[in-house]
């Protein structure tokens, strides 16, 4: 049994809280689960609401994760095992650092990334990997579902039906409804610098660069979700993909917006709410999209009012036997359905699923490996079968 210490209680950490003391009473595979953020009320109110629910004891803590010492000294305090964080992905060295100094294995649903600069890659964790594998420490990246699930999509597929993938097209498509004129469904300064960033892509062994959100293309969903549009961005499992996929000669992510979606995003930016560069206001420097993101609705409001679906998944095309074979192999999950479940909106269960599940694995062993390691490194099996077992069931189909 282990001890886990979640990081950061916003609707991922809450997800992950209800799904760690749901293994807890099913597999005892976590002794002692502690939630902690910022904003101790935050946890607590998490915490309340997995023992209504569940009946299972959650402990909680303050904690600033830019600060090492306040990071070592809950480590210690709590003896954890394993850190999953779900905290800003700027604090994601910190906690690595923290996790490092203090003898606990470390995992994260989203790579890190520059506080002052949209610029996704993995290369700043990956030189953590000679240090983690000296300390016979674990460190699991981007156990989210994308990316997470997404790359153990992609493992599997090259498991169990192609010998040889070429193409590989990530599909994530939200077509929920909030009813609100304009929100994120998870933290707001991310997801506005992740959509305003340049689209990339990978073709014949390099990145191609266009404009943001300037490529798209309609995709047929299922599960009676239909047609919808689709727009090319760059996601961070693209990187580990290209590199840890043999064969594989075009990689591409795209994600569903509505026009209401965009038609906001393209005003916002247009005034410069959108810009990260800090701007001098009545004598102190402020960033225009925290101050947007301050505005805005916090995702964690969202469930109670969200209808509709999300559906996430991989269509990947290559050779089976020597033919041309395509498959897609995806999950779709009901907003009603998770926040009936955990009070939460299907963005924040589709990422907290997944991050309990790589908690899990690392603590039993299965997925337990000196050094830094993203998702599609390991064997796909377990996580596959966690995944349905703790809701998010998927399908594997042939496709046109």
């Amino acid at each position: 049994m282990a001890n886990i210490l979640i990081i950061g209680a916003g609707g991922v950490g809450s997800v992950v809280a209800h799904k760690c003391a749901e293994a807890a009473k099913k597999t005892g595979v976590f002794e002692k689960i502690t939630l902690a953020a910022r904003t101790l009320s935050r946890c607590e109110k998490a915490a309340q609401n997995v023992q209504a629910r569940l009946g299972v004891s959650v402990g909680t803590a303050r904690v600033n994760a830019n600060n090492m010492q306040d990071l070592y000294s809950l480590i210690h305090a709590v003896k954890a095992d394993i850190v999953c964080n779900v905290a800003l992905p700027y604090q994601n060295l910190h906690i690595m650092d923290a996790c490092l100094a203090c003898g606990a294995h470390y995992i994260d649903t989203a790579n890190y990334e520059p506080e002052d600069t949209a610029k996704f890659e993995y290369k700043w964790q990956w030189k953590y990997a000679g240090r983690f594998r000296k300390a016979g420490l674990t460190s699991l990246l981007g156990s989210g579902f994308d990316p997470g699930v997404t790359n153990v999509f992609a493992a599997w597929v090259m498991k169990h039906k192609l010998d040889e993938v070429h193409v590989l097209d990530i599909i994530d498509c939200n077509d929920g409804d909030h009813g609100r004129p304009f929100a994120t469904n998870f933290n707001p300064e991310i997801n506005i610098r992740e959509v305003t960033a340049r689209g990339r892509y990978w073709e014949r062994g390099e990145w191609v660069k266009t404009d943001p959100l300037a490529w798209s293309m309609e995709y047929d969903f299922p599960d009676g979700i239909g047609r919808k549009k689709c727009f090319l961005l760059y996601h961070e499992e693209l990187e580990s993909l290209v590199t840890h996929l043999q064969g594989l000669r075009r990689a591409r992510f795209w994600m569903t917006f509505s026009e209401n979606y965009l038609n906001h995003l393209k005003v916002l930016g247009n005034v410069g709410m959108t810009g990260t560069t800090p701007v001098r206001f009545e004598g102190r420097d402020i960033v225009p999209v925290r101050f947007l993101a301050a505005l805005l609705p916090d995702p964690a409001s969202l469930g109670p009012v969200t209808r509709g679906k999300t559906c996430i998944g991989n269509l990947m095309r290559g050779l089976k036997d020597g033919q041309e074979k395509n498959v897609y192999i995806y999950n779709t999950c009901d907003h009603e359905a998770c926040f009936a479940e955990v009070g939460a909106q299907a963005v924040s269960y589709t990422t907290g699923v997944p991050a309990m599940i790589g908690t899990k694995l690392i603590a039993e062993g299965t997925w337990r490996r000196p050094g830094v390691w993203n998702m599609e490194q390991f064997d796909p099996d377990p996580f596959m079968h966690d995944l349905a077992t703790y809701g998010l069931p998927w399908q594997c189909v042939d496709a046109a």
